[in-house]
């Protein structure tokens, strides 16, 4: 069965959807110095606002933006819910956590909001963004690190295609920036100090971004009959794990080439089919060598390659769907988006510098998470 995106709601560090594509096209970087935690330095990060955002507010914003874009109107009782995020609620938990072993003068703080720990468990945007809509079928909070908002999607298809739903809202939403979350990726040596550099010999790590993305996907027969405007098809998507490491991928890359031989065999595509890759690219010294090899084997033709995360910074489980929406956008514009911050290219791949002008039918969004996870995405024009 054919799924295919009416809807899309994005909010970045730069902007919303239109904002982000057109500050991108431009070379731009949301990515700043911040100091939102006194107890920590300044760091490069890609905040929407000054301090870090509220995740209801943002899955509320995302999801009335898709569900207006699509031509809908609330209620959708019948609509699915596919939204995850890698991280959740963690910075309202760590907040809930400091006040309780730091004291305000008042014992049992935590037990006394019978309400807080409920609602900031990590299947609440999704169960929010549910109440929303008014959804009353299928409810899913995928959570799969970095790889989390492909795996939503892929999960949204497969719903559509047994017939489950012919109408889903998925992707994933996310805000990471938490003292937590820093101190920790500052331990592994994986931030960056000035910004991010994708593919660059002189990358530093990432840098944290904000963001959120989700789309409404239906089935084409039900867009066809209520003559929904199509942004793009999604034609495959390829799961798989390493098994093999908590945080670094397996080197060999037979997983991850497996995930996208899988994308392809179901979009019935060949590597030669492929006209852009939209890359995981996080700027961090294993990931961006560990997928440049992998480009490398299974195109050797050539492919036009940018990362967007130079942009936007990694929001983390919701960089696949970010990544899934600029992709969209670039079959409906026919414009390759740069890889920003990208100077002297380690690799030789065909790194997209400057916004260009190409022909393209179909692309490949690759996610790689933590603990192994491979996600991969094909999407095609609606035409």
């Amino acid at each position: 069965m054919k799924v295919v995106v009416t809807g899309i709601g994005l909010t970045s560090a730069l902007g919303n959807l239109h904002q982000s594509w057109e500050k991108m096209l431009e070379g731009k970087s949301a990515i700043k110095l911040h100091q939102p935690f006194a107890e920590l330095p300044p760091l490069p990060l890609g905040l929407i606002n000054f301090q870090p955002v509220n995740l209801t507010q943002l899955t509320k914003e995302v999801v009335e933006t898709a569900v207006k874009s699509s031509g809908l109107t609330l209620p959708l009782p019948e609509c699915g819910v596919v939204i995850g995020s890698s991280r959740g609620y963690q910075g309202m938990l760590e907040k809930l956590a400091k006040k309780q072993l730091i004291g305000d003068g008042q014992q049992n703080d935590l037990e006394k909001d019978d309400t807080s720990f409920i609602n900031l468990l990590p299947h609440q945007p999704a169960i929010f963004a549910a109440s929303q809509i008014g959804a009353k079928g299928t409810v899913l909070a995928p959570m799969a690190a970095c790889a989390t908002g492909i795996w939503a999607i892929a999960r949204a298809v497969e719903l559509i295609e047994t017939g489950q739903c012919q109408q889903v809202i998925a992707g994933a939403v996310e805000s990471p920036i938490t003292p937590l979350s820093i101190a920790g990726f500052r331990k592994m040596g994986a931030l960056a100090q000035t910004g991010a550099y994708p593919f660059d010999r002189s990358r530093e790590g990432l840098v944290l971004g904000e963001g959120a993305a989700v789309f409404l996907l239906e089935s084409a027969e039900f867009a066809r009959q209520r003559s929904a405007k199509i942004y793009g098809q999604i034609r495959g998507f390829g799961l798989t794990n390493d098994a093999s490491h908590g945080n670094a991928p397996d080197l060999s890359g037979k997983s991850a080439m497996l995930a996208i031989a899988q994308s392809l065999e179901r979009s019935s595509l060949s590597a030669e089919d492929i006209d852009y890759i939209h890359a995981h690219g996080t700027a961090t010294q294993l990931n961006d060598r560990h997928e440049a090899n992998l480009i490398q084997q299974i195109f050797p033709q050539g492919v036009a390659v940018s990362s967007t995360k130079g942009a936007t910074g990694h929001t983390l489980g919701a960089s696949g769907a970010l990544g899934a929406a600029f992709c969209l956008m670039v079959m409906e514009h026919q414009i390759l988006p740069p890889c920003v911050g990208l100077n002297e290219a380690e690799f030789d791949l065909d790194l997209v510098r400057y916004a260009r002008h190409s022909q393209v039918e179909n692309v490949l969004c690759l996610s790689f998470g933590f603990g192994g996870q491979n996600a991969v995405l094909v999407l095609a024009s609606g035409n």
